[in-house]
């Protein structure tokens, strides 16, 4: 059998996890000294008071090596294979701990067969490679033919948002105190997006309004040229504007409902209160990544 294991900054809703068998590894969020299961936490509950954290923003962390050692030594001893994939190593060190977790159980068990994929992402940018592998691997695929699913679906999606401010990305070191002032006073909003792994600026506007308006042209661009599998909105913050944005922009272009989905709260505090979308298309996006460029880690015994 092959476990599909993921980490928690996916965004996949138990339910989800549950109806395609994905172990879900938690990261965690402290927040006034306290610590969170990142997979856990009552999302509506935290992000209702996002505003009141902007001078204490909550610290997040990655799994601990036990927590992944302890899942793959689980796989290993049942003689089953495992396909991990986690949030870009651009982002995290939870890729690059996953494998050392491997390497390690490998090292005792030498029959112990894995595949890592670095996802390049987070939110359902990763959600939907990890749903696709998922969904391979019930559809009876070997785990090297999950790996070359995953690694399509990488190069299929696109993570858009825009952020209200640019003061919790400033607070956590993604931008300069003078790039976040000078955006913040003229009303400079950046369509964020994710990029060979890292967080890029796809376009710069005035305002929030025209933020929006741009990530609706870009998303018909992208489905105009490779069609569309699928989408769920995004927020960070109070679901209410995204919601409403999705039924009024989102549905009418892509003609049914969309999902309208948290983010990951590891994820979230550090852009602070946004809207946005992730989706995954029919064929590989320009300008994602080459395929043949996402990075996978095989064990030994593939």
């Amino acid at each position: 059998m092959i476990r599909v294991i993921t980490d928690s900054t996916s965004s996949i809703s138990a339910a989800t996890a549950k109806e395609l068998g994905i172990q879900v590894i938690t990261l965690f969020v402290n927040h006034n000294g306290v610590e969170h299961e990142d997979a856990a936490m009552d999302l509506e509950a935290f992000y209702s008071q996002i505003y009141q954290m902007i001078n204490n923003i909550p610290r997040s962390s990655q799994p601990s090596q036990l927590a992944f050692e302890s899942a793959f030594e689980e796989a290993a001893r049942a003689g089953d294979q495992v396909l991990g994939l986690f949030m870009s190593s651009g982002l995290s060190g939870t890729f690059e701990g996953a494998l050392r977790a491997a390497r390690s159980v490998a090292a005792r068990n030498a029959s112990f067969t894995y595949a890592l994929v670095d996802t390049q992402s987070c939110g359902y940018d990763e959600g939907w490679p990890v749903i696709a592998a998922a969904q391979a691997r019930n559809q009876g695929l070997s785990l090297m033919e999950c790996v070359e699913v995953a690694k399509r679906s990488v190069c299929s999606t696109r993570f858009l948002f825009a952020p209200e401010s640019l003061t919790f990305l400033q607070k956590g070191g993604r931008i300069g105190r003078a790039s976040a002032l000078l955006g913040n006073l003229v009303k400079i909003t950046p369509v964020l997006t994710v990029r060979d792994g890292t967080v890029l600026t796809a376009a710069k506007v005035r305002t929030q309004k025209k933020a929006m308006a741009r990530i609706l042209e870009l998303l018909k661009e992208d489905m105009d040229r490779c069609g569309l599998k699928n989408i769920k909105a995004h927020y960070i913050g109070l679901k209410e504007p995204a919601a409403k944005w999705a039924r009024e922009h989102i549905d009418p272009l892509v003609g049914f409902s969309v999902d309208v989905v948290p983010v990951s709260p590891v994820v979230g505090l550090h852009v602070g209160p946004a809207v946005g979308i992730a989706y995954e298309c029919c064929s590989p996006l320009d300008g994602k990544m080459v395929e043949a460029q996402v990075p996978v880690v095989l064990s030994a015994t593939c």
